[in-house]
This record gives structure tokens, C-alpha cells and sequence, in this order.
């Protein structure tokens, strides 16, 4: 079988790279396009995925998305027309559920966060099948056209994607963190502003305050928030794509705005805090009722001291689940 992988935003080459590798283990044939943004065509370098790198993020307003939906979807389109795939596979990309609907290639998606309607409602409805967590209820997707398609998977894909992870004590050398002395990562929130994306002193800014000085690696989104970092100083700021995985396990707390870097945090026992402002989708509800998450309340609650855990940075409270599963769902979409 001949199948086609889009990856659009960096975590995706995390959830997808064990998929990759499972369906060339199987015999099939995988060919890998990628998106130009955020850090998705470093990561998938890194991890040897071999991307074809096609198109580029054209901005958050609706109308940009809308061009680069059309504009990314036709390079799509005229790059796989003649390669004979039997089936496209993404994760929340738009732009292959288009370009395979086009071209009559069958495709599967794959999204743990129900609230992105847009991007669900062209999704589901254009995918064969429809790939998500089982606490997801049913009738949040049935709107998007997803009733008839939705094949369910116990817990967290991120329990999948990183079942095989073996913390790489580099990461720690590389960013000249010290083991012995507490670790704490910050993913930022999507606004341009650090300190002043309210046009005050919020809570966020109240975090990054209490964390600097110390072992704080901080992941921004954007230059700008880039550029707020080194002008404030203190704080550790990658330069490039790092072993984020294992640097959030060898971490002893995690404060992270976005969701997929919590839910990491998760799967690997790490403590984190969560301070996304949106909708909570149904794993975060599910999460933070069994107390896996925890809600940011206050900056105070906020406190940097050593966790245990083993030298190669497992926990105990580790869940580890076999990414074949994920890759028999996804393949549903050619039966």
C-alpha cells in the first residue's frame, strides 16, 4: 500500500513519527509532506522523516487561513496527483483531507481537541474516518459530520507516541542544565505579548517573574515573545528544535498555555499546570477531574523544587500504549 503523511504543525511529526515507522515495518510504502511553520520541518529532520516540504502558515486572521488552505491544498494536489496513493493520513490537516478528497484518495483524520470547528467541519466531513480519544462524547463531533467515521482510542495519543521514549540525558547538556539542582518548563500562550497581552500585569507574566533566575526553560511561539525573554533575561531559551520529550521528563514541573506539551507532561508523570484560557475539550476535562492536571489558579501555586523520580527520568505514574493501535485506526480509512 502506498500511503501519504502530512505533517502541518511540530507536534504532529510526534504523533505521527511512530506511525511512520510502524507502516514501513509493515511493508507499505510512506511518503512524508510537510508544512513550513513553527518548528515542524527541524523536528521532522531530526527525526529522519524525510518530508517533502510544501507551503508555508499564511497568518491566524480567517482570511489568511482561507488563502492558505487553497493555495497549500493546490501545490498538494499537484504534487500527489500521479503518485497512485491508497491513503492520506494527518493530523487536523486541512490541507490533505482537501487535496485527497480531490483526487479521490481516501483519507483519514485524526484531532484530540473537539472545539477547532472549522477546521473539524472541513475535516470530518471530507475524511473517511475519524480518529480520536474515546472520552470525547460522540455528539460533540456530530455537527462536524464525523457520525458513522469516529474510530475511538483509549487514553492519550501522547501515551502512544512516546511509549518507546528513552530520555535522552543530552538535552540536558545541550540547554547546560544541572539534574541536581530543579527544572522547570514553560510553554508561553499564543498571544504576541508576554507581559503585557492583557495591557497589565497578568497572571502569565506573574509566572515567568517567579521562575526567572532559575532552571527555566521557556519555549516560546513567536519572535516577538523571543525577543521579550532575552530582554528580560533569566531565563533559558532554546535556540533551535530541541528533545522536548525528554526534557519535559527529566523536568520537575511544567507550566505550559498549549495542549499537546501538558498532555506530554502527563504520559510521562511529570507535574504540570495548565493555563489555557479557551474551551476545555473533553481529555482536559477528564484529566484534571482525575487530578493527572492541574488548573493555575494563582502564580503562587507555582513552586520549583525536586520531584522524585529515577535517574533516566521514568515515573512511576508512566502509561505507555502500543502505537499500532493508532496506525490499524487511521488505515480503517482504505478498507
Amino acid at each position: 500500500m502506498r500511503v501519504w503523511i502530512d505533517l502541518t504543525n511540530s507536534p504532529h511529526v510526534l504523533v505521527l513519527r511512530p506511525v511512520i515507522e510502524d507502516l514501513r515495518a509493515r511493508g507499505h510504502e510512506v511518503e512524508v509532506t510537510a508544512r513550513d511553520f513553527a518548528q515542524t520541518v527541524a523536528l521532522a529532520e531530526r527525526h529522519g522523516l524525510d518530508a517533502t516540504v510544501i507551503g508555508r502558515h499564511r497568518g491566524e486572521h480567517k482570511s489568511a487561513k482561507a488563502i492558505g488552505l487553497a493555495s497549500r491544498s493546490t501545490a498538494l494536489l499537484r504534487w500527489a496527483r500521479g503518485r497512485r496513493f491508497d491513503v492520506a493520513l494527518g493530523h487536523g490537516s486541512n490541507d490533505i483531507t482537501v487535496a485527497a478528497k480531490l483526487l479521490r484518495i481516501p483519507s483519514a483524520t485524526m484531532f484530540d481537541y473537539e472545539w477547532a470547528t472549522v477546521q473539524h467541519t472541513i475535516n470530518c466531513r471530507l475524511a473517511r474516518s475519524v480518529v480520536v480519544p474515546d472520552v470525547i462524547p460522540p455528539e460533540r463531533l456530530g455537527r462536524y459530520g464525523a457520525i458513522g467515521k469516529i474510530r475511538a482510542y483509549a487514553g492519550l495519543k501522547e501515551e502512544y507516541y512516546l511509549s518507546d521514549l528513552d530520555p535522552d540525558r543530552a538535552v540536558l547538556t545541550e540547554l547546560g542544565l544541572d539534574d541536581r539542582e530543579p527544572i522547570v518548563v514553560v510553554r508561553t500562550a499564543p498571544e504576541v505579548s508576554l507581559y503585557h497581552s492583557h495591557g497589565g500585569d497578568d497572571q502569565f507574566a506573574a509566572v515567568l517573574r517567579r521562575v526567572q533566575g532559575r532552571q527555566a526553560v521557556v519555549l516560546p511561539r513567536t519572535p516577538d515573545q523571543r525577543a521579550e525573554l532575552a530582554k528580560a533575561g533569566g531565563f533559558i531559551v532554546p535556540e533551535q528544535a530541541i528533545d522536548a520529550p525528554s526534557l519535559i521528563a527529566f523536568a520537575d514541573l511544567v507550566v505550559s498555555a498549549g495542549g499537546t506539551m501538558n498532555r506530554e507532561a502527563v504520559a510521562l508523570g511529570t507535574p504540570v499546570y495548565t493555563t489555557f484560557a479557551g474551551r476545555l475539550g473533553a481529555v482536559d476535562e477528564a484529566l484534571i477531574a482525575a487530578g493527572r492536571l492541574r488548573r493555575l489558579e494563582r502564580p503562587e501555586q507555582v513552586v520549583v523544587e525536586k520531584r522524585e523520580r529515577a535517574a533516566d527520568g521514568s515515573s512511576a505514574d508512566r502509561i505507555r500504549r502500543d502505537p499500532a493501535i493508532l496506525t490499524d485506526l487511521l488505515l480503517t480509512a482504505a478498507a
